[in-house]
């Protein structure tokens, strides 16, 4: 909190009277605000009989912030519409494109600031040393507390700041070809429609139908729109697009009378220029007279010097055309009887050439007739040779058919049965007489056969054939098999037998 200091009122000289009719400012007291203070300082319609307000005791300090904030807004309520010009110096653009500079003259200079939404409508390049005029208000950027012009719209103060601003736009797009002559379209010979881009008002739309329509009865069509002044370069280029939407309009004339350079300076509108490109619709410019030129006449397809040659150059003179049709027709018919006359002879020469069509006929069917009969001798040798080839492939078939095969294949057969019988008897025989061979070898080897001749077959109490006697021990039960059936017996001994014994 800031120290609160008093000091007493000082009395005015004359008693605190005011002498009628004159305007005094009164001493300022200490303890009014700012803006009471302000308003009694600088209002000259204040009452003179009015008394001042009593002194406070006490005094408010205010911060910096506070008082060039006031300062601000008291500043900007008196001067929120002020046109300034002057000589630019030290312009710069920032980088988020606001653009900064000062304005100067002979005794002093004031800074200037015009924000990126403002400068990007500018319509010329502006450098040091141009005298130009700025409209904006009049504020103090409290970050520094610096005082400024906040400017909304720039344009070239005199005819020479005009003039630079049109060349530099002139270079600039003549550098990106918009001015080139291979993009030029050529006008539409006789248009379905004309569209016309000009003032409702004034003498130019009635010169542009008056030509027109003494020439040939062309329909013609208007967008009517503001060609001076504030706003017209969008008003012209928008009106330009709607006629480009409409689809018979073949042809459009901006148009638009004489005038100063300031007069004719919507036709030096870079947006206008980069419309008048794009449009899709063959473009004539007629603005001003013959001496006057504007980037329109340089972007447009065709430049007229006035509106009314613009519409000689559309319109056609119908009886020029109706001549030139009458004459056109002479020569069609001309060249077309010599044509005929030509191919006349040309028919007389082949004709000679060729000679009676009929003798023709005669010996084409005459030629015709030894083809058919030359043609009918060889078709009856075709058919002779195909008969007898014929037969023959029918002889080989017969002796091929499947009766006379399978008669021969069952002869061969049979004779292959016989033998088949034969051999199997004879292998028969000789496979009965081997196997009875074996047959009794296998008897003579049967132990049937040894128990039959008094042999015996022991087995031990496992069941297991007995051929020694290891293993066997007195007690055990073994069984004996003879020729007509078996023993049970028990081992009551084991004698030895020498091996020496037979």
């Amino acid at each position: 909190m800031s120290p609160r200091r008093t000091r007493s009122p000082a009395a005015p000289a004359d008693g605190g009277k005011r002498e009628s009719g004159k305007h005094q400012v009164a001493p300022q007291d200490p303890q009014l605000s700012f803006e009471q203070r302000y308003a009694t300082a600088s209002s000259p319609t204040a009452d003179a009989g009015k008394a001042v307000p009593p002194a406070a005791e006490t005094v408010s300090v205010l911060g910096v912030a506070e008082i060039v904030r006031k300062a601000r807004q008291i500043l900007e309520s008196r001067f929120d519409d002020v046109r300034v010009e002057g000589e630019v110096s030290g312009s710069k653009r920032s980088s988020n494109n606001h653009l900064y500079f000062t304005l100067k003259d002979a005794e002093a200079q004031l800074d200037c600031v015009m924000y990126a939404r403002e400068a990007r409508s500018l319509r010329f390049c502006l450098a040091d040393g141009q005298l130009v005029r700025c409209r904006g208000k009049l504020t103090i950027y409290e970050g520094r507390g610096r005082f400024q012009l906040q400017v909304s719209t720039i344009e070239p103060a005199g005819a020479g700041a005009l003039a630079a601003a049109f060349e530099a736009l002139k270079r600039k797009l003549l550098d990106e070809g918009l001015f080139a002559s291979e993009r030029k379209r050529p006008l539409p010979f006789l248009p379905r429609r004309i569209g016309v881009v000009t003032s409702r008002q004034g003498a130019v739309l009635r010169d542009i139908v008056r030509v027109a329509h003494r020439r040939f009865p062309v329909p013609i069509l208007l967008a009517p729109t503001a060609v001076q002044g504030e706003g017209a370069a969008a008003s012209i280029a928008a009106a330009l697009l709607s006629l480009c939407r409409v689809p018979d309009v073949d042809v459009i004339i901006l148009a638009r009378g004489g005038g100063s350079m300031e007069d004719l300076w919507a036709f030096n509108d870079e947006a206008l220029a980069r419309t008048i490109a794009a449009c899709p619709v063959p473009t004539i410019s007629a603005v001003g007279h013959e001496t006057d030129f504007t980037i329109a006449d340089f972007v447009a397809d065709v430049r007229a010097p006035t509106p009314s040659a613009a519409a000689e150059l559309v319109v056609p003179i119908a009886a020029e055309l109706l001549a030139e049709v009458r004459v056109l027709a002479g020569r069609l018919g001309r060249a077309l009887l010599g044509r005929a006359s030509a191919e006349r002879l040309v028919i007389e020469r082949l004709s000679a050439r060729l000679g009676d069509p009929r003798r023709l006929i005669d010996e084409r069917r005459q030629s015709l007739d030894d083809l058919v009969e030359r043609a009918g001798r060889a078709l009856d040798g075709t058919v002779v040779r195909c008969r007898r080839d014929l037969q023959a492939t029918e002889s080989r078939l017969l002796r091929a058919h499947p009766r006379h095969r399978i008669a021969e294949q069952r002869i061969a057969l049979g004779l292959l049965e016989r033998r088949l019988g034969q051999a199997g008897t004879l292998l028969v025989g000789h496979r009965r007489r081997a196997f009875d061979a074996l047959a009794t070898k296998l008897d003579a080897l049967s132990p049937h056969k040894m128990l039959e001749r008094g042999y015996s077959l022991t087995r031990g109490p496992d069941g297991s054939v007995l051929s020694s006697r290891r293993g066997l021990s007195p007690g055990d039960q073994v069984t004996v098999t003879l020729r007509d059936g078996d023993l049970r017996t028990r081992i009551e001994a084991i004698l030895a037998r020498d091996r020496t014994d037979s």
